[in-house]
């Protein structure tokens, strides 16, 4: 079963999540709207005329995409426009850059750090009905397609022809590729498969004026000048609109192994790390932490039980991919040496589709599992190997005498992302402001990031500046004026706004 942001919104407690909704006008009241236009009646015809009344979305049905996911974020716009094509997008920016209209560009909206909801009024652009798939080349392993296309179906169709997407996301049900490539999204693979930085080879987007650049390269190698591809890859869709892509992907592999291996310390984590990565580099696509407080939430909340030993400190998720079956055996014989060493405590070990499945529900129901208790503070940073665990025994004992259900932390140790997630019944000022903006100075102290693969969005803008330095913010701002001299993309995103 696909692991599916959506219908976890619909699967958690209703009552608990609505009165954990913290309007913007309630928390961000220093915030001011913009000096933009607002939408009339004309401008209603024109995007009704351009494309149709089934894109054209207004009234109740608005309100899902003006909420994030986890209901933190909610803005108030009014209308939901949906153009199937990059000609439709461009009719509209260039119809909004005329009319200073600020515009929410919005993919799957699975994000964390409210990037694809509206603040004030921005239309909403959704890219949800470009999810067309325009070629794959057999040969090259290339597919282009559409921006809207979800990441999932895009899994399954280069699937069908021998071939597999270079990145894998929890949220693969319901993220679309364009958001994935506006936030530089890393998942669950990118230890083998690198980021979206390599396996992009080309784009095609709108700029706030209308103008379409097209940068919809499929070939490998072209050292012609500046990669401007690379501008809109984490933009956050504040420099333009993705709405096409060229992605590299790689061929299946023949053979796959998953481990389960529970450890007694964050120490014989590291050791443990080590010794997979030295005897399966090439091998290596997955190196999954879970700790001890996120299995006993998964076993509580959802009723997936732990396949081994459920009292241990820590667990790591391997997986190895490769075209030939020598890591079956060679991972028997790596546990079995750990095992006696006395590195791991626990493991067991699936080669089989539906049991490797069984093992990744574990890992993918964390976030889910939280989000039972009622409310989940979210973190997203990376961290040094040698520091990844860190701040969550850290936080812990900052939080103790509060109400707080779990803290915990899990994520990809393969590069360095860690999940530091705080559950409790609601949103609770006292509990933000223990956690905020200590966790960010913090990991500014180990010369660590904010932000590992969700972006700045709205609600890290003011915390920018903990990994980036002034000058990068100036150059980064500089980049923003000349690409979108009226700032109507995006808006109040990235950036940190005034708050006096």
């Amino acid at each position: 079963m696909a692991f599916n942001f959506f219908n976890l919104r619909k699967l958690s407690t209703k009552a608990a999540l609505f009165k954990n909704v913290q309007l913007t006008k309630d928390r961000f009241s220093y915030l001011k709207r913009g000096s933009y236009g607002t939408v009339d009646f004309t401008d209603v015809e024109y995007f009704k005329n351009l494309l149709g009344v089934n894109n054209f979305i207004t009234g109740e049905e608005v309100k899902s995409y003006n909420e994030d996911w986890l209901k933190s974020i909610s803005g108030f716009s009014k209308y939901v426009l949906k153009p199937k094509t990059t000609e439709q997008v461009s009719k509209i920016l260039k119809y909004c850059y005329k009319r200073n209209i600020a515009v929410c560009v919005q993919g799957g909206n699975t994000g964390l750090v409210g990037g694809s909801v509206p603040v004030f009024d921005e239309v909403i652009l959704s890219t949800s009905a470009m999810n067309s798939i325009i070629s794959f080349n057999k040969l090259s392993g290339v597919l282009v397609c559409q921006a809207g296309c979800v990441l999932e179906n895009l899994m399954n169709y280069v699937q069908s022809e021998g071939f597999v997407m270079p990145f894998d996301l929890g949220a693969k049900g319901t993220c679309q590729i364009g958001g994935n490539l506006a936030t530089n999204a890393g998942g669950l693979r990118l230890i083998k498969y690198g980021s979206l930085q390599g396996s992009v080879l080309g784009l095609q987007a709108v700029l706030a004026d209308g103008q379409i650049l097209d940068c919809l390269n499929t070939l490998k190698k072209d050292n012609t000048g500046y990669h401007l591809k690379h501008l809109f890859i984490g933009s956050e869709g504040t420099l333009g609109v993705i709405t096409k892509i060229a992605i590299q992907c790689p061929n299946t592999p023949k053979f796959v192994n998953v481990s389960f291996i529970g450890l007694e310390s964050f120490d014989k984590v590291l050791s443990f790390f080590s010794l997979v990565r030295k005897e399966f580099s090439a091998s290596l696509s997955s190196f999954e932490l879970m700790d001890s407080v996120a299995i006993k939430s998964v076993q509580k909340n959802i009723g997936i039980k732990c396949p081994i030993n459920g009292d241990l400190k820590f667990y790591v998720l391997v997986e190895l991919s490769a075209d030939n079956n020598y890591i079956s055996h060679s991972i028997q014989n790596c546990l079995e040496k750990a095992l006696d060493e006395e590195i791991i405590l626990d493991a067991t070990v699936a080669d089989q589709p539906s049991l490797i499945q069984n093992l990744w529900k574990i890992r993918e129901n964390i976030p889910e599992s939280l989000l039972r208790y009622g409310y989940v503070y979210k973190y997203d940073i990376t961290l040094p190997h040698e520091l990844f665990y860190d701040i969550v025994p850290e936080i812990r004992k900052r939080l103790e005498k509060l109400d707080v259900k779990a803290v915990c932390g899990y994520g990809h140790l393969g590069d360095g992302n860690l999940h530091l997630n705080v559950a409790t019944l609601e949103h609770n000022v006292e509990i933000a402001s223990a956690i905020e903006p200590y966790v960010y100075e913090w990991t500014s102290k180990c010369k660590g990031s904010v932000s590992a693969e969700h972006g700045i969005g709205f609600l890290k803008s003011k915390y920018l500046k903990y990994s980036k330095t002034n000058l990068e913010i100036d150059l980064m701002k500089k980049l923003k004026n000349t690409i979108d001299p009226k700032n109507i993309l995006n808006p109040y995103k990235i950036f940190p706004q005034d708050d006096n």
